[in-house]
Formats: structure tokens, C-alpha cells, sequence
């Protein structure tokens, strides 16, 4: 089985918001141990005697909240940078994310739009996979949201009734969601989630390039990364580049 990681960033309700950002990690069903085991490696060389006790969240570690009170700047940015760099340098890492202008699919809600480009993109991946002959189900975990009610419902109607590119194949159950403190992995998700927004919103790619290269990616294709803009945009991200 490949889990799927996903958090958001941006808000919807938001004015100074332009994006809503939904992305993460997808890894196989192993891997969570080890990756969760460099962050907590991470965590014990920043704060050594409550490891368990930090957060990675992009938000909280660039303005010195919460644990990271108390820390310097440069630390804080070194210690975010280090945990990209885990996933950056993995070879058993693929990451998904979708930049949603919200202008551009409004009165639509973003949220529901981002995350319908990611189950699609998840399932197209899950059947990429299964045509090499590495047959594999897929699950979404997310963290805790007000959005948990109607993804699960978005989830199941995508399975049987289908989406606007077609149905979902290889998904095994509806969306899991998850508080971000339990799991490491979902910390991950979020900061991926903060470096994306931070790209998109400010034009800032420092965080942004320690995992640019881990978009899902086929044949110098990139599905893992979707940027919508309104119609008349002219964008040269790293997704609208390849289009």
C-alpha cells in the first residue's frame, strides 16, 4: 500500500490569501518508520529534553511560536531546511501539490478542487504503478480539518460516481484524518504545504527548492504539481513552465 500525507495551507474565508495550497507526501506503506525516525532525530538535536514535544509546523518555525520560542532565527530556518533535505534526499519519496488561485474557480470552493486534482493524480500514479506490474492500493491521510465531513463525501462520490476526469480505481477506503501531533508524517505534509504557499504567495523558493525536484514525475513529465490561475495569467512557475 502507498499512504498519501496531505495538509493545507491558506485560507479560503481569507482575502489576503490568493491560494489555497493542498499537498504532501506519498510513500510506501514502510517507510512512515523511517522517515518519522529522522525527524525525531531532528527534533532531539533542537530541543533534547522533550524530543516528542516539538512540532514541525512551517508556520510555528518561522515565526518562533510555541516550542520554537526562544530560538533564533537562523536556527529555525536551518532546522526547516533540514527537514525538507529529508525528503529532498530520499529516493522513496514522491510528492503531490495543488496551487489553487482562488479567484480562478470561484464561487467553486478551492479546497474541494485542489484535492480532487490530488485523489486524481494519486489514483493516475497508483495506475502507473500497477501497468509496471507493481500492483498497489492507495489511502489519504490528512490532518484534522473542517473540511473531514465533506472530502470523505467528495472521496466516495469520486469512486462511484466519478470525477471530472473519471472515476478512482485505486483508492482502498474513503480519506483517513489524523491530529498533526500523532504523527510526524503529517507534519511532513505540512511543511511541504508552508513551502508552497510561500512560493506562490511571496514568490520566496528557498524552502520550495529543497523538494522541487520530488514531484511526482514520469519521462520529464511533472502530474505531481498542479498551479490553476485565472485565464488570463502568465505564470512561469514550476508548473507552468511544462505546459
Amino acid at each position: 500500500m502507498h499512504i498519501l500525507y496531505l495538509d493545507d495551507s491558506g485560507s479560503v474565508g481569507n482575502p489576503s490569501d490568493t491560494h489555497i495550497i493542498l499537498a504532501g507526501l506519498t510513500v510506501f506503506e514502510r517507510m512512515p518508520h523511517w522517515l518519522s525516525q529522522r525527524l525525531d532525530m531532528l527534533a532531539e538535536r533542537i530541543w533534547p529534553d522533550s524530543p516528542q514535544s516539538i512540532e514541525f509546523r512551517g508556520t510555528d518555525i518561522l515565526s518562533g511560536k510555541r516550542h520554537w520560542r526562544g530560538i533564533n532565527k537562523e536556527p529555525r530556518i536551518n532546522a526547516y531546511k533540514d527537514a525538507l533535505n529529508i525528503l529532498g534526499s530520499s529516493n522513496n519519496v514522491r510528492i503531490f501539490a495543488a496551487a489553487i488561485h482562488k479567484a480562478a474557480v470561484s464561487p467553486d470552493d478551492p479546497m474541494e478542487f485542489a484535492f480532487e486534482h490530488m485523489c486524481n493524480r494519486f489514483d493516475r500514479y497508483l495506475g502507473r504503478l500497477h501497468k509496471k506490474g507493481d500492483t498497489q492500493r492507495g489511502l489519504i491521510v490528512l490532518d484534522k480539518s473542517s473540511y473531514e465531513t465533506s472530502l470523505q463525501s467528495l472521496a466516495r462520490d469520486f469512486r462511484s460516481i466519478g470525477h471530472k476526469w473519471g472515476q478512482l480505481y485505486n483508492l482502498c477506503d474513503v480519506p483517513m484524518f489524523v491530529d498533526s501531533k500523532s504523527t510526524r508524517m503529517i507534519q511532513f505534509a505540512d511543511l511541504i504545504a508552508h513551502a508552497m504557499r510561500r512560493y506562490y504567495e511571496n514568490g520566496e523558493s528557498q524552502y520550495f527548492d529543497c523538494i522541487s525536484g520530488k514531484f511526482d514525475a514520469e519521462g520529464g513529465v511533472v502530474h505531481g504539481l498542479v498551479h490553476h490561475t485565472p485565464k488570463d495569467a502568465v505564470c512561469n512557475c514550476h508548473a507552468c513552465r511544462q505546459r
